[in-house]
């Protein structure tokens, strides 16, 4: 991708999203916040989830 090509879809990008109105842009960020996964799952992959489901399985039991 040349630059050229990146600024341009940078910039409409940029344009369609100011062109919403406020109250969609704000309700676009907060499902977003709702979708994102947890912090270990996202930063350090599937090990420390399936750690932390075990753990909190023993601890039922």
């Amino acid at each position: 991708m040349k630059s050229n090509d990146y600024v341009k879809f940078m910039t409409e990008t940029f344009v369609k999203y100011m062109d919403q109105p406020k109250d969609e842009r704000k309700k676009y960020r907060q499902q977003k916040k709702v979708e994102k996964e947890p912090f270990l799952f996202r930063w350090f992959g599937v090990i420390p989830y399936v750690f932390y489901y075990g753990l909190k399985t023993k601890r039922k039991d």
